[in-house]
């Protein structure tokens, strides 16, 4: 097994080079070059980027010619920038290499890049195992919905024709396709939230604070966040009240009371 810790724990008084021969009872400049650092090769760990500790560590892990790599938070250590970049260029390295990988990691953003099926842990036990499409389609728990990003709320189901009707704790309500009743919990995407006349819509929520992200307006409220696109919602202004709504298929029930025998569907979620 090829072990890359969350440091990458790598010999400050060895050379590039050197740390990676300890590994492997060899020289690899094979590996140096197959992972683009074999020109840092007389030099040591202090002199290396973060990417750069990375891909030698890497090396490292594959000296020993595992059959599986482990990589133990490989982000974890790097900030916001160097994260993203050096997840890309770990990403091309494993798809490259073609070699079985187990990474542990919080953060849902580097397992849906890197990873091609994805366990949700909590307390020992996998609660869902899938891609990162299926476990944003259908979250199997308030944990996991949480990890993928959902605004998860509080309420009271009553069945309708269509689905239901959730009335949240802190006021207003939602639509789901989903039939339940009773006390429930929902889960709704950032982007699947639309700003609506808060004069007519189901469900009202004060502005915390308002940003933009690559495009996207991130907007923070009392009670969940929205994405919305930069243009044409200019406007906003903290401390100003706004309305909500969402379409029926984006607000998914994930737990009900515990008076309802539990199912896959409505089985009580438990904290991480």
């Amino acid at each position: 097994m090829g072990y890359l810790p969350q440091d990458y724990g790598l010999f400050p008084h060895l050379t590039v080079a050197a740390n990676v021969a300890f590994a492997g009872r060899r020289e690899r400049p094979d590996l140096l070059r197959r992972l683009g650092v074999d020109h840092l090769a007389p030099a040591l760990p202090a002199q290396l980027s973060g990417g750069e500790r990375q891909r030698v560590a890497l090396a490292r892990a594959l000296a020993r010619e595992p059959r599986v790599l482990l990589l133990d938070e490989p982000f974890g250590a790097l900030d916001a920038v160097t994260r993203r970049q050096v997840r890309d260029e770990l990403g091309d390295a494993l798809g490259a290499l073609r070699l079985p990988t187990l990474l542990v990691t919080h953060a849902f953003d580097d397992a849906a890049v890197l990873a091609e099926r994805i366990g949700v842990l909590d307390r020992g036990e996998v609660v869902q195992l899938g891609s990162a499409e299926e476990l944003l389609a259908e979250p199997k728990s308030v944990l996991v919905a949480a990890l993928t990003g959902a605004n998860i709320l509080e309420g009271t189901a009553e069945p309708t024709c269509f689905g239901s009707i959730v009335r949240l704790s802190g006021g207003g309500e939602l639509r789901s396709s989903i039939s339940a009743q009773g006390g429930v919990q929902v889960a709704v995407y950032p982007w699947a939230l639309e700003l609506t006349d808060p004069q007519t819509s189901p469900l009202n929520d004060t502005v915390v604070s308002v940003h933009s992200d690559r495009g996207v307006l991130v907007v923070r409220l009392a009670r969940l966040t929205v994405h919305v696109p930069s243009n044409g919602h200019a406007q906003i202004a903290e401390g100003s009240i706004v309305g909500l709504r969402a379409a029926p298929e984006d607000v998914r029930v994930l737990m009900e009371s515990s008076a309802r025998p539990e199912s896959p569907t409505y089985r009580p979620a438990t904290s991480g």
